[in-house]
C-alpha cells in the first residue's frame, strides 16, 4: 500500500494520448492521460469508461442510434461512456484526465487506427 501523487504522475510524463497506468485495483486500472485536440470515434464493446477531469477543457463526444450529444467536463467533473457506446474525447487545451476502465482495454476501441492505439502500456 502506497499513496501515489497525481501532480508527480503528470509531471512524469509530456506526451498526449498515450494513457499510463497509475495504479489496479478489482481488475481495473486507474491511468492517468494527457490530452490535446480531437482523439477518433470509437466504442469499448464491452467497458464502461470513466473520465475525471483534473484540469483543463474536455468535451466527450457521443453518437449511438444516429443521435448525437455531448458533455462538457471542466476540473473536478466527470462523466461514464458507457459500453458499447460510440464516443470521441475533445480536448480544448491540453487536458489532465484520470480515467478508470478494466484492465486490458485499448485507448482505441474499435476504431481501426494504429497511430494513436497504445498496445503497451507504461505504468508509473
Amino acid at each position: 500500500m502506497e499513496a501515489r501523487s497525481l501532480a508527480e504522475a503528470f509531471a512524469s510524463f509530456e506526451e498526449t494520448w498515450e494513457p499510463r497506468v497509475l495504479a489496479e485495483l478489482n481488475d481495473q486500472h486507474v491511468k492517468v492521460a494527457r490530452l490535446d485536440g480531437e482523439f477518433v470515434w470509437h466504442a469499448h464493446e464491452d467497458a464502461d469508461e470513466l473520465f475525471y477531469v483534473v484540469e483543463g477543457d474536455l468535451t466527450i463526444e457521443y453518437r449511438e442510434d444516429n443521435h448525437e450529444d455531448a458533455v462538457h467536463l471542466g476540473p473536478g467533473d466527470l462523466t461514464v461512456a458507457p459500453a458499447g457506446v460510440e464516443h470521441r474525447p475533445v480536448a480544448h487545451e491540453e487536458t489532465k484526465v484520470v480515467l478508470f476502465e478494466p484492465a486490458g482495454t485499448t485507448n482505441t476501441g474499435d476504431a481501426d487506427d494504429s497511430e494513436r492505439t497504445v498496445d503497451e502500456l507504461e505504468r508509473l
